[in-house]
């Protein structure tokens, strides 16, 4: 199962290198956005943030995850960072908040978050509770990251942020084949 999970990585590293000249992240044309390219990237960060979060939970060897959820969590770290970098550039860019208030628990406004309680449970459990537990809630959490791509293709206007909201829905549907392989093996 790990050579699957390192051919899925490297399948959407390919997809993320071959997008990175699309994205302008020092900020695009400033007159290119509207507000639903706004709303997407100061969602999506967070969302992403949350991810992140939990591929750092994967990561900790005291949840006894297993090599193809630990592979799988670091090439969600190492495609959603630069997402973030490159939303961060663009809302700067637009002179836009980079951020929603981050004292708030997004998680009933974006789909796919978990609650902060959820998160607490997830990190408690251990061996293959954790990883059956933590695939099924990332694959939960990529879906609503698809929702929100194909809204912001829908309404957005930004040429940078569609390229990349085209990014986002090809390397998380691989993502989710990979995790929904591993939880039916």
């Amino acid at each position: 199962m790990s050579r699957f999970i390192r051919s899925t990585a490297l399948v959407v590293a390919g997809i993320l290198i071959a997008g990175c000249g699309g994205g302008d992240s020092s900020g695009g044309d400033p007159d290119s956005f509207n507000a639903s390219d706004v709303m997407f990237a100061q969602m999506m960060i967070p969302h992403h943030e949350q991810a992140i979060e939990m591929s750092d939970i994967a990561l900790d060897p005291t949840t006894g995850a297993g090599d193809a959820v630990r592979e799988l969590a670091t090439a969600i770290k190492a495609a959603q960072d630069p997402e973030i970098t490159e939303m961060t550039g663009l809302l700067a860019g637009w002179g836009m908040a980079t951020e929603m208030d981050p004292s708030m628990d997004h998680s009933d406004m974006m789909s796919g978050m978990l609650t902060l309680d959820e998160l607490d449970e997830l990190a408690d459990l251990r061996g293959e509770a954790f990883d059956r537990a933590w695939l099924e809630a990332m694959i939960r959490h990529h879906e609503g990251a698809i929702d929100m791509a194909e809204d912001v293709l829908s309404d957005g206007s930004d040429p940078s942020m569609r390229s990349l909201a085209e990014r986002i829905i090809a390397a998380q549907r691989t993502e989710i084949d990979a995790m929904r392989t591993l939880l039916e093996a």
